[in-house]
């Protein structure tokens, strides 16, 4: 057994040990494990059952960082991602009015292209037909989006008849705890306190509790309630209207995770010259558990930011992703406690928040010079908290690019794909398509 973790893992090759790949497996884990409350609370407000998605999503993860570990053999970390995922809830469930089920239909269908188009280079023509300072301003974007719903959810900002949104009253003890929390989570990020999201939230649950806010349940260990109740839950009735929904969702998926992807390989030294080595490999597992995961019941998939805790703790092969994806199994039987923490907003408000921010903290990579390419990010960007909406968001990007670009006389700069697209979402916005 010893000799096939050595040779299939390349541990010697790659400078590190099996201790050492375990422990930073352990540790990515740990940084991680806020997911398993955070994703099935977003889920509920889609009307879905906390203890489906609760499964789904801890499955989800173990599938994409066993193929992560074993197919590519890198220390990435695979799960739901936040932001696409409170997109699927809040902007195509509760501001659309689709079900959940035509939800899970649609991510599906984008799972299954994104999948297929994994297995071709036609992925990295995709990605690359976006210019760069929109996929910044989309990101940036995504994170003032999902920040703004962590600051409704926890009561920090409410409704205001006259000035649309206002400031919640700190005198309420749920959004008093939702401040504290944010700003626990940030002191501890700052000071790089490793797992510092789930740290947050081990805190705050136990200050609510002492409060009387969290009643924790009878038994501790037990397996999810009603788990097949998200399993195949898809519907494809309503699916020939959701195209540009799809579009959104393969296309942000694909290049967030395509991004992360190459960051943390800088981290880990994997990339060398440029040049990311089997990327193709690493690709298919984001896409591979995105596929499974929202037939399971649960949103698209993303390699995640929080693995460069395990690489810079030395992670520098797949037994790292496959240790984190064995023990997020283990998961499974604490779900009652998961729950109820889960139950009290201003628990896992913060976290959203904070992940928001670090999304948007993208923004400062723009180049703030060249307003060609400014004002169509920017635009992108603000356009998505404001008409709660990411598929606004990247269409005004787009269409703006577009015709900002034409007018300066550089249309050939941009890619044949983009043009595409914009004519797509600008007939979309006409009600024409």
């Amino acid at each position: 057994m010893k000799n096939f973790i050595l040779n299939h893992f390349q541990i010697e090759q790659r400078n590190t040990s099996i201790k050492t790949e375990l422990l930073c497996g352990l540790l990515n884990f740990f940084a991680i494990m806020y997911i398993i409350v955070v994703n099935p609370a977003l889920f509920e407000h889609a009307g879905m059952n906390f203890g489906g998605v609760f499964l789904a999503t801890i499955c989800a993860t173990a599938i994409g960082c066993f193929y992560m570990g074993m197919m590519a053999n890198y220390p990435i970390v695979i799960a739901p991602g936040l932001g696409i995922n409170a997109y699927v809830v809040y902007t195509i469930v509760v501001s659309r009015g689709y079900s959940w089920q035509d939800a899970l239909g649609c991510c599906f269908v984008a799972s299954a292209i994104f999948l297929v188009l994994s297995l071709t280079s036609f992925r990295e023509q995709l990605v690359n037909s976006i210019p760069e300072c929109l996929k910044i301003g989309i990101t940036a974007g995504i994170g003032l989006f999902v920040a703004f719903i962590g600051l409704k959810s926890g009561g920090l900002v409410v409704e205001n008849p006259d000035t649309f949104v206002t400031m919640g009253s700190l005198a309420d003890h749920g959004t008093a705890l939702t401040a504290i929390g944010v700003l626990l989570c940030l002191i501890l990020s700052i000071l790089n306190v490793p797992a510092a999201m789930l740290l947050g939230m081990v805190i705050m649950a136990i200050v609510a509790w002492t409060l009387g806010m969290l009643q924790l349940p009878s038994e501790l260990i037990s397996l999810p309630s009603n788990i097949g109740s998200t399993v195949g839950g898809l519907e494809f009735d309503r699916i020939h209207e959701m195209i540009p929904i799809i579009m959104v969702i393969l296309l942000v998926t694909m290049f967030d995770t395509t991004g992360t992807m190459i960051g943390v390989g800088k981290q880990a030294k994997i990339v060398k010259n440029g040049v990311f080595p089997h990327l193709r490999s690493a690709l298919m597992a984001d896409a591979f558990a995105s596929f499974w995961g929202t037939l399971l019941g649960t949103g698209p998939c993303s390699s995640f930011a929080e693995s460069s805790a395990g690489v810079m703790a030395g992670a520098r092969t797949g037994l790292a992703a496959v240790t984190t994806g064995i023990l997020f199994l283990s998961l499974i039987f604490i779900f009652p406690l998961a729950q109820a923490v889960a139950s009290v907003p201003a628990i896992t408000a913060p976290v959203l928040i904070i992940a928001g921010i670090q999304m948007f903290s993208e923004i400062s990579t723009l180049d703030w010079e060249e307003k060609r390419t400014l004002y169509p990010s920017v635009l992108a960007c603000i356009m998505m908290p404001l008409t709660y909406s990411i598929t606004n968001g990247v269409a005004f990007g787009m269409i703006s690019y577009v015709a900002i670009t034409i007018a300066a006389g550089k249309y050939k700069e941009i890619h044949p794909l983009l043009y595409l697209f914009s004519i797509w979402f600008l007939l979309d916005f006409l009600h024409i398509l």
